[in-house]
Order: structure tokens, then sequence, then C-alpha cells
């Protein structure tokens, strides 16, 4: 195919998802309006399956096919990046060197490091009961490990990030979604529908029925994710040289 039939192709792809977008959008309900079906349905939706949040209801229960999409994204951006900065033929290792932090601030990265992964865990756990959930819960505890590196060093820090394990638990997080998806499509139901498990008693960590799995395998794949990432950037910044490189 020619350039100029592929900008002929992309203008009418363009054309039609623009007429489809101003379609939908004068469709809408009115700005400001005192009805809101959509949240008046989510809200509904949430309180029958036990979901405290109506955050996590929607993302993981009356959204969660969406949610497969976005968390596809990382997933991808994350063997994208994998790709990108591997270690090359011209390029070498060579050993950290001791990053100058002050005292006070290695101190404060100590103290803090173990409250900021306990949270970070906590947002993850109880993401279907108040405000978080697996994606913010899985940023806050993988930055929580990284405050090693300020507190101690790189090296303590790779000790504790063995970047094969972090690989596959982003794997893990990612196929346990999709396995929790088809067992609901085993059991007779839709793909990722919330009818697996019993709702159980509103405003307890075993309330929601499947919103705390896919919760908790989202949380794990993003924390594993977002170390992946900054272990690799890390890498590049820290430890990789090109070959004659002083």
């Amino acid at each position: 195919m020619t350039r100029r039939a592929r900008m002929w192709v992309l203008a009418a792809g363009g054309a039609c998802l623009a007429a489809l977008l101003v379609a939908a959008c004068l469709d809408l309900p009115g700005f400001g309006g005192g009805r809101h079906p959509y949240g008046e349905r989510a809200v509904h939706a949430s309180l029958a399956r036990r979901t405290a949040n109506v955050v996590s209801s929607v993302n993981f229960d009356q959204r969660a096919f969406d949610t497969l999409g976005e968390m596809s994204i990382l997933f991808a951006s994350v063997v994208g990046t994998v790709v990108l900065l591997r270690q090359t033929r011209d390029e070498h290792r060579a050993a950290p060197r001791p990053a100058r932090v002050a005292a006070p601030v290695r101190r404060y990265a100590l103290l803090i490091l173990p409250v900021a992964l306990l949270t970070g865990l906590y947002i993850v756990a109880h993401g279907q009961l108040s405000p978080g959930g697996g994606f913010q819960g899985g940023v806050v505890a993988a930055t929580a490990l990284h405050l090693l590196y300020l507190g101690a060093d790189y090296r303590a820090l790779e000790r504790m990030r063995p970047v094969a394990l972090y690989e596959a638990g982003d794997a893990l997080g990612t196929a346990a979604y999709l396995v929790t998806g088809l067992a609901a499509l085993l059991g007779g139901g839709a793909f990722l529908a919330n009818t697996l498990l019993p709702y159980g008693t509103f405003n307890t960590l075993s309330s929601g029925g499947t919103v705390p799995l896919l919760n908790a395998a989202v949380g794990m794949e993003v924390a594993c994710a977002v170390v992946v990432l900054l272990a690799h950037f890390l890498d590049q910044a820290v430890e990789i040289e090109k070959e004659g490189a002083s």
C-alpha cells in the first residue's frame, strides 16, 4: 500500500471515529442536571454485591473487562521496556557508585519504608471497602521498596528486588485476572461476571464476591510491573555503560 493510500485509509477511519464521538456527545445528558442514571445504577449494583467502594465495584465488576485492557497496557509497556533497555553487545556493567545522600534523608527513608510498604498492602487488601485499590496500592508498595535506594545503597535494593521474580509476579498477576474471568465463564456466567463467589457480608474483607480477587491480582501485577520498570531504568542510569565510556 502506498503512502497516499494509507493516508486515505487513516482519514476515513478518523472521520468515522469523529462522527461516532459527535453522535455520542449529542446524546449525553444535560450538564449539571439532577438525574444521573449511570451513577444511580453503579451505586445500586455496588450495594447489591456488598462492595462498599463504588469505584472498585465499577472497575472490577461492572467494567472488569475494561480493567483487563488497562492492566494489559501496563503489562505490554513492561515487556516493551524490557526489550528496549536490555543490555546490548557494546555495553557492560560497572560497579555502581555509592550515592551521596544526607544522613537525615537516609534515616527518614529507612523509617518510612516499612510504613509505606504496609500502607500499600493495606490499600490493596481493602480496595473493595475504602478508597484505593490494586492500581493505587501497587504503585505505593513498589515505590516504598525503592526507598531502600535512599536509605541504604543500590546493592541493597538489588538484593531485595530480584527482577526475574518480579517479572514472574507480573505475569502471574495478569494470569490470575484472566483465570478468574474464565472460571466465571466455566461456571455458566459471562466472562469476568461477579457470579463465582458468594457476596459475603457488607463492609467485611470477604465481601464483594470476585472483586477482592481481581483487585488483588491487579495489585500484584501493578506492583511487580512498576518494580521491573524502575529496575531497568535504574540499571541503565547506574550500572550499564557503553564500551570505552569513562
